[in-house]
């Protein structure tokens, strides 16, 4: 089988990023506009995974962020297996919003729904919409927000016909505003604490969808684990914010925080700052990463590079706080490790276990 990389899948970040950044300076030029409210905006959650705006005696956080391609895969297995899924993409798409706002803190209040299909006969599927709606209910009651509603347009020409793009926005409140987690306190010597991910979450699914192509049972082969390729790929994302949450209650504030997703381990150095981020142990990755990385030919630079591996969320805290929030996390049903700590030195990941580095030049999300 040919190698396959993230290019190849149609997803090239050195074309995507300068949009970003380019969006960046300009979005900073509007924080002027606050001040006719009486309200300023936190600056240094610009270039991070959510936003955040000074009320005064708290902070609002908000975020937009979309599934990607997830449903494909979604509707691709359900050929196979009879089920629709939309119940499992429903949570993905609530946490691909829900974990960027917990990274800086804050306390998820509401969601909002967009969900853009490709004609109105999208809709005539009841099972696949009671199943989209059962499925965002379930991910916002395991996150405690409340559903504020959303747009169901219907765009043809735009949207591929039977297709469904998914996304959501989430608003989250920071208070006490000593929770707000920015990264001023990161410092050498914190703790890198890991959360398990349950597998490919929403991220590299378009290099998984391409390797989709290759097999000769598709979404249909079976992992070394006897687990259908299709459905491995479909498990839910897990939604961190029980975790955040629960820190909070025990007093544990993070000195930083990164939702690994796309960028993979790299997104580990998001802090502006210079640090060195030592890894020394690794998480279990889950089998169907695995099997995505040895049947794409994929090295672990590529591998670690792109996809969460078995780590979908990072917290730095504190040394004396590390073994703790290992505790709390497994409290809410989340895996956890103390994987390595920060030093000082030049902006890098070190992955020792895998001889493996990502330099500063590795990551360009930022301004």
């Amino acid at each position: 089988m040919a190698r396959l990389d993230y290019r190849q899948a149609g997803v090239d970040y050195g074309k995507i990023d300068p949009l970003k950044i380019l969006a960046q300076q300009a979005a900073a030029r509007t924080a002027g506009n606050l001040r006719r409210h009486g309200l300023t905006e936190v600056a240094a959650s610009r270039g991070e995974s959510a936003y955040v705006v000074d009320c005064g005696d708290f902070h609002l956080a908000s975020i937009t962020e979309c599934l990607g391609t997830k449903a494909l895969v979604a509707d691709a297995t359900r050929a196979i297996t009879g089920r629709t899924y939309y119940d499992a993409i429903a949570q993905d798409t609530i946490a691909m919003a829900v974990n960027d706002l917990v990274t800086v803190g804050a306390t998820p209040l509401s969601v909002h729904a967009y969900w853009a299909a490709g004609g109105s006969g999208w809709f005539d599927d009841e099972q696949r919409a009671r199943d989209l709606v059962a499925g965002w209910a379930a991910a916002c009651a395991r996150c405690g927000v409340a559903w504020g509603g959303g747009e169901t347009p219907a765009l043809p020409g735009v949207v591929a016909d039977d297709r469904i793009d998914l996304a959501a926005s989430c608003v989250g409140i920071v208070r006490p505003k000593s929770r707000l987690t920015l990264g001023e306190r990161l410092a050498p010597g914190d703790a890198i604490v890991l959360l398990a991910s349950s597998g490919i979450h929403a991220n590299g699914v378009s290099l998984a969808r391409k390797l989709a192509e290759q097999l000769p049972l598709g979404y249909g082969t079976r992992l070394p684990d006897g687990s259908l390729y299709g459905e491995a790929l479909l498990a839910p994302t897990v939604l961190y914010s029980p975790v955040t949450e629960a820190l909070a209650l025990a007093g544990i504030v993070p000195h930083y925080c990164a939702n690994v997703t796309g960028h993979g381990w790299r997104k580990l150095m998001r802090h502006p700052a210079a640090f060195t981020y030592r890894v020394r142990a690794l998480p279990p990755v889950p089998p169907v990463l695995r099997f995505l990385q040895q049947e794409t030919g994929g090295d672990d630079g590529a591998a670690y590079g792109n996809l969460n591996m078995g780590a979908g969320f990072a917290l730095f805290v504190a040394p004396g706080d590390a073994d703790a929030a290992v505790r709390i996390a497994a409290g809410s049903g989340v895996g956890a490790l103390v994987a390595g700590h920060v030093e000082a030195g030049s902006k890098q990941v070190v992955i020792e276990p895998l001889r493996l580095v990502f330099g500063a030049g590795d990551l360009h999300v930022r301004a």
